[in-house]
């Protein structure tokens, strides 16, 4: 006889079913699943973290699978490169126009759409559950997290204004809210997982 499934089973393979099902939908566009993925970073990231360093991090692939990534998007007309204005060695890639617009029609929209169409009670439960999950296994992986200012231990501030103490410098409000791979937890809070760097969040 087998080994008993556990109802921690039964959620892990859910999870890896929701993961499978949101990037199948990624074959029907003109875009690989890898290209999305490394479109919808470059929308959510901050403009510290828009970088294929980052990049490769957030997607747990080398630094050089991340910049082919990155070509493919630049070739496509939905990336631009930019010069970091305070270091010429750095470069940051920004969305165009035609990338914004293509995000329109992200297909992980319809897993946003199931989400949507659950109770309250529910949803507000998964925003609870996943941030912990995910902490969870940074920890146990020891891998570096990427996150956004509220769940950050060096952004103090409120509304539309507020300060990086790891930048020492005051943030944008378009970066407000953004991932950001010089996130810290607090209290162990931890947002999305990704894979290169080796980091303990506290």
């Amino acid at each position: 006889m087998g080994s008993k499934v556990t109802s921690t089973d039964e959620i892990a393979e859910l999870l890896v079913y929701l993961g499978r099902a949101a990037r199948g939908v990624d074959t029907g566009s003109n875009l690989t699943s890898a290209q999305w993925t490394a479109l919808r970073f470059f929308a959510r990231a901050n403009g510290i973290s828009r970088t294929p360093s980052a990049f490769a991090s957030f997607h747990a692939t080398t630094r050089g699978t991340a910049s082919q990534t990155i070509k493919s998007l630049l070739a496509k007309g939905y990336l631009a490169r930019c010069d970091a204005a305070d270091d010429k060695r750095s470069v940051r890639y920004d969305l165009t126009d035609a990338g914004t617009q293509v995000m329109c029609g992200d297909p992980l929209r319809e897993l946003s759409d199931a989400i949507h169409r659950l109770d309250a009670g529910l949803k507000s439960a998964l925003r609870l559950a996943l941030p912990a999950l995910v902490g969870q296994l940074a920890d146990i992986r020891d891998t570096v997290a990427f996150g956004t200012c509220a769940d950050c231990r060096h952004f103090s501030g409120g509304g539309a204004t507020g300060y990086c103490a790891c930048v020492a410098a005051e943030l944008a409000p378009a970066d407000l809210g953004r991932l950001c791979i010089s996130f810290a937890a607090i209290q162990d809070r931890t947002l999305v997982l990704g894979g290169a760097d080796k980091r303990k969040t506290t």
